[in-house]
């Protein structure tokens, strides 16, 4: 058996060289589904990928239409022998069952026998304890905010206060272009002042290219940071807000990035720090240290309903209990 521990999959030449021409166009042809997301798009396309790679390696690079439940129960297997989480594996055994589905609905007349991999006989993995929340408190935001300060670090703290006062996704984050810098504060219809400032139109998380535009709300010391990463930066062609430096010319970041500069917050504030909690720690520190109330965290957060901005909301305090007894 092949060693697949850095779960890499095919590259695009790979791909296009190593795959046989029944599956290279069956998967292609799946990936053309202009109803979802960029995002998600580049997901299934590393899930397939990954697939392909398991097909050509495994099965003598077997016609994806051929292939049978076993073939469905020993990729799923491989997956777990790979000591993957659970939500990892059912992502990817999600894809390619989306793919065995369309195949059967859309190529049919050329491959009629071709039927899901992945039917009741293959059970599903079991759901993993999720990693206990633990989101930022002000005092660890200060002390990170401080560092970052003390080392110069100015893009990074114009990154974490951006996404922590918005309490955006590093997908929207990403898109913020530095034209804010010389936006006013805002103000309502009747043209009253706000004390916050707002984005232009951001892509946020929804369904389809378009997905669910929204602008996004910061403050005055969000502001600062932004002005002072910008003036560091100095003059360029680039748009982007956030930037990392090829070939001499500034390049908008990929989501990756912002993964790797919360390893930095995290060795600072000594637990791990990824780009989610930000948003969590926001919701928390808004709710339950400064006790906003739970309808305008949902606005400021996005959410559709606020079951959903409750999930983000972690209260520890015995505070809740004495309410109780």
């Amino acid at each position: 058996m092949a060693d697949y521990k850095k779960m890499e999959g095919f590259s695009d030449e790979e791909f296009n060289s190593l795959v046989n021409p029944v599956n290279r166009e069956l998967i292609n042809d799946f990936l053309r589904q202009s109803q979802l997301s960029p995002q998600t798009l580049k997901q299934y396309k590393s899930a397939l990928y990954i697939f392909a790679k398991w097909v050509h390696d495994e099965l003598g690079n077997k016609d994806i239409p051929k292939m049978k439940v076993r073939d469905g129960l020993n990729y799923q297997n491989y997956l777990i022998d790979l000591e993957l989480s659970d939500s990892a594996i059912k992502f990817k055994r999600s894809v390619v069952s989306s793919m065995f589905t369309f195949i059967e609905a859309f190529w049919d007349d050329e491959y009629p026998n071709c039927r899901n991999i992945f039917t009741k006989a293959v059970p599903t993995v079991g759901n993993q304890k999720k990693k206990e929340k633990n989101p930022l408190t002000k005092k660890e935001l200060e002390k990170l905010i401080k560092e970052l300060v003390k080392l110069q670090e100015w893009q990074k703290l114009a990154y974490l206060m951006f996404s922590y006062s918005t309490g955006c996704r590093r997908e929207e984050a990403r898109q913020l272009r530095k034209e804010v810098i010389t936006y006013d504060k805002f103000k309502n219809a009747k043209g009253e002042e706000k004390n916050y400032f707002v984005t232009h139109e951001i892509r946020a998380k929804g369904k389809g290219k378009a997905g669910k535009v929204r602008k996004f709300q910061f403050d005055d010391d969000t502001m600062e940071a932004l002005k002072r990463w910008v003036k560091e930066r100095g003059e360029d062609d680039c748009e982007h807000m956030f930037v990392t430096k090829r070939d001499g010319k500034y390049k908008q970041v990929s989501a990756e990035t912002f993964n790797d500069w919360c390893k930095l917050f995290g060795d600072i504030v000594g637990k791990p720090v990824h780009p989610h909690l930000l948003r969590s720690s926001r919701a928390t520190i808004l709710a339950v240290e400064d006790g906003k109330d739970i309808k305008g965290i949902q606005k400021l957060l996005g959410h559709s309903s606020s079951s959903t901005t409750e999930i983000y909301i972690v209260n520890d305090s015995e505070e809740s209990f004495d309410d109780l007894f």
